[in-house]
């Protein structure tokens, strides 16, 4: 579990620092982490009611930031898609595993989570802290709806597919291959997944593409 206290500039240097000795990852400075949080909360129409950030993935259980309120609620012109080769976090250079990200095209159904204005700094330092180690993700302004038909904006982090990462066209074998075996020092892969299909499930949400990767990891016991 990844938890607040370990989202710190010292320890993120420390989890590069590890990772680098074993000649496996290229991360971003935190002055140009800095630099596009300003640039993006500086062109970011924030509400009054403050900032919605869009969750998918690990957000959904283990958002690590402080926040006001949650709803359900469903992203357009994006869609979950496992394609982000993994070797740090739920995944190791020995078993490598592969992570999530919002992928364009379709939509998605996830949760809201709203920060108030006074927090908004605060948080989203540790939000950059959290999704732009290594530059896998880009922060982009969204559309969303919630369960009451609200239509709100916000912010979410969707895949960079210039990124060495990035996985495009991985048959449901190979990610079952990848989601058995990924194990990092977060955990597993395969727990990764059933943590978001179980979330999904609490505000009745049934993605039948994780669902189905799901029943195939299953198959492997």
């Amino acid at each position: 579990m990844l938890t607040r206290e370990e989202l710190t500039r010292e320890r993120v240097d420390m989890l590069i620092e590890e990772a680098r000795k074993q000649g496996r990852f290229d991360a971003l400075t935190h002055e140009e982490r800095d630099e596009s949080r300003h640039n993006f909360l500086q062109q970011s129409p924030i509400s009054e009611e403050g900032l919605w950030v869009f969750g998918y993935g690990s957000l959904l259980w283990n958002p690590a930031f402080h926040y006001i309120e949650s709803v359900p609620a469903r992203l357009y012109g994006y869609r979950r898609h496992y394609c982000l080769h993994l070797t740090m976090g739920r995944g190791s250079p020995e078993k490598p595993g592969i992570m999530l990200a919002l992928d364009t095209g379709g939509s998605c159904n996830g949760r809201a989570f709203l920060i108030e204005p006074a927090k908004i700094d605060s948080e989203t330092e540790i939000l950059w802290l959290r999704e732009m180690i290594s530059g896998a993700y880009l922060p982009r302004w969204v559309k969303m709806k919630t369960e009451d038909g609200k239509s709100i904006e916000g912010l979410t982090f969707v895949v960079n597919r210039d990124h060495s990462r990035y996985r495009d066209h991985l048959s449901d074998e190979d990610l079952v291959q990848r989601i058995c075996q990924g194990e990092g020092h977060l955990g597993s892969s395969r727990e990764y997944l059933e943590n978001t299909v179980a979330h999904l499930e609490e505000i009745g949400v049934r993605d039948q593409y994780l669902h189905r990767l799901l029943a195939k990891v299953k198959t492997r016991d």
